[in-house]
């Protein structure tokens, strides 16, 4: 016993390091969060004068928030394009995804490869061109513009394709001989099957969709069809920053993904590790 113990003590002072690591670590993650809760309280001359507590200035920034910016259309209009963009966008690229890996040929694996390569062009690079056909086919200023170009990602396609390889094909050639169709395989079998990396993947794009700004600026021109970042934005490009009401605005940004993250957080691990439940 007396051995044993030693051991374990042995053992919990080598890892004394690792602790220390992991705290400062979580430190630095945590602290950035804590100021802007403790900034969006606070005056604008207390937060340039670095004050890192909570204030009584909350409920002011807020008041100030709501009479001068529509924050509620804002956050709607952002549940909305994020919410279209993220059930088209797993639909689609799971589809892609479940093909892609389980009806090969050279044929499809040259179109992937294709895919992977549009992953190295860069956003701004194709800007004008997606603004030009949106603004023929009349969908600036709508949901339909925001999302198209981002329902079908390589990305997404890559991260589908590499989770299907665990996907039991066994089960497929059973489903078969009982008369389930290519699509009762999808629909019953695959996405239950796949629910961890469906999860990994609506996180992934609905944290990209809310977060977006340079897209939305170009396609979306009008002030009722902004979205939250587009309102940060506006809050900080006039010529005297309120970093309160700044902060404030920030916050209601960020609360929606956050809670959207812990709830999935689990099975966010488990499709990024390309687990199959």
């Amino acid at each position: 016993m007396t051995e044993t113990k030693k051991n374990k003590s042995a053992i919990q002072r080598r890892l004394i390091p690792t602790y220390i690591f992991l705290i400062v670590a979580s430190f630095f993650s945590v602290f950035p969060f804590y100021w802007m809760i403790s900034a969006a309280t606070n005056q604008t001359l207390d937060v340039a004068r670095g004050k890192l507590t909570i204030g009584g200035y909350a409920a002011q920034n807020l008041q100030n928030l709501l009479q001068n910016y529509d924050l509620w259309r804002d956050m709607a209009n952002s549940f909305k394009y994020a919410t279209v963009q993220t059930l088209l966008a797993i639909f689609i690229c799971s589809l892609a995804g479940f093909g892609f890996e389980l009806y090969h040929d050279k044929g499809k694996d040259f179109v992937f490869s294709v895919l992977l390569l549009a992953m190295m062009i860069p956003q701004v690079a194709t800007m004008i061109p997606l603004f030009k056909m949106m603004s023929s086919m009349g969908f600036l200023n709508s949901v339909i513009g925001f999302m198209l170009p981002a329902i079908s990602t390589p990305f997404l396609i890559m991260m589908f394709r590499q989770n299907s390889r665990s996907f039991p094909v066994d089960i497929m050639e059973a489903a078969r001989i009982d008369g389930l169709s290519e699509w009762g395989i999808f629909w019953r079998m695959y996405m239950p099957v796949m629910k961890a990396t469906y999860a990994a993947a609506g996180v992934i794009t609905f944290m990209n969709a809310w977060n977006s700004y340079l897209w939305p600026k170009v396609v979306l021109n009008k002030p009722e069809a902004q979205t939250m970042p587009m309102l940060i934005a506006n809050i900080a490009g006039g010529y005297t920053v309120d970093y309160g009401l700044l902060m404030m605005g920030v916050l209601f940004c960020s609360v929606p993904t956050m809670i959207i993250f812990f709830i999935l957080q689990k099975q966010f691990a488990e499709g990024i590790t390309g687990a199959v439940k």
